[in-house]
C-alpha cells in the first residue's frame, strides 16, 4: 500500500469513527432531556482547546471523538437517576460516578479506540488536576491530556445547560468559575487555552443554543 493510499485509509477510518461516535453521543444525550446536545458541545469545545494547545489536527480529531463518547457509560445509569429532581442518594451518586469506568469498558473492545488513546480519555475525564477527582485520583501530568481537555469542556457545557437541580448559568459566570478553578480542578495550561480561545468557544455555545436538539 502506498503512502497516499495509507493516508486516505486513515482519513476514512477517522471519518467513520467520528460519525459513529457522534451517533452514540446523541443516543446518550437523548436519555436525558436536560443534556441535549451536550456531547456535541463537549466534542466541539475539546477540538478548539486541543488546537489552541498546539496538539495538531490528528490529535484534535481523536479528542473530538472522545468528547462525543465521554458519557457513553451513562447508558447503564437508570433514567430515574439521571433525571432526578432532588439530591442524589449515596448509592445513586456511586452509580453516576461509575460512568467513566463503564464507558471505558464499553469502548475497550474496539482496538482502534484503545490504541489511539480514546478509551483512556473517556476513563479519566472526571479526574482533577489536584488529584481529587475520580475514578483513580490521578493528578497533573498523570492524567491524559485529552481527558484534561474534555474535563474543562464537559464542565463548561454542563454549566450552560439546565439541570434538574439548577438553572443554566451564563457564559460569563462559567468563565469566572473555570478561571477560579485553574490549578485545582483544571490544568492551568488548558485554562490558558480556554482564555485564548474564548471568542471561538463563546460562538460555539451561542450556535448550540439555537440548534434543534437531536431527535
Amino acid at each position: 500500500m502506498g503512502a497516499d493510499s495509507g493516508l486516505e485509509s486513515a482519513r476514512f477510518i477517522t471519518s467513520v469513527m467520528h460519525q459513529f461516535a457522534e451517533s452514540l453521543g446523541n443516543a446518550i444525550d437523548a436519555k436525558d432531556p436536560h443534556t441535549s446536545r451536550h456531547s456535541d458541545e463537549v466534542a466541539e469545545i475539546s477540538r478548539v482547546l486541543a488546537l489552541a494547545l498546539g496538539l495538531g489536527h490528528h490529535k484534535a480529531d481523536l479528542i473530538h471523538v472522545a468528547g462525543h463518547l465521554h458519557d457513553i457509560g451513562k447508558i447503564g445509569v437508570p433514567d430515574v437517576v439521571l433525571g432526578k429532581q432532588g439530591p442524589l442518594t449515596t448509592r445513586e451518586w456511586a452509580t453516576i460516578r461509575k460512568h467513566p469506568e463503564d464507558g471505558a469498558a464499553i469502548l475497550r473492545p474496539v482496538a482502534a479506540l484503545s490504541t489511539l488513546g480514546v478509551v483512556d480519555m473517556v476513563l479519566h475525564h472526571h479526574e482533577r488536576h489536584d488529584g481529587l477527582g475520580y475514578p483513580h485520583g490521578l493528578s497533573g501530568g498523570a492524567i491524559p491530556m485529552g481527558a484534561r481537555i474534555i474535563a474543562l469542556a464537559d464542565s463548561l457545557s454542563a454549566m450552560l445547560q439546565d439541570r434538574p437541580y439548577r438553572r443554566a448559568g451564563s457564559f460569563d459566570s462559567a468563565r469566572r468559575e473555570i478561571l477560579h478553578c485553574s490549578g485545582s480542578q483544571f490544568d492551568p495550561r488548558v485554562v490558558d487555552a480556554f482564555a485564548r480561545s474564548e471568542a471561538e468557544i463563546r460562538a460555539i455555545m451561542e450556535r448550540a443554543q439555537h440548534r434543534p436538539a437531536a431527535a
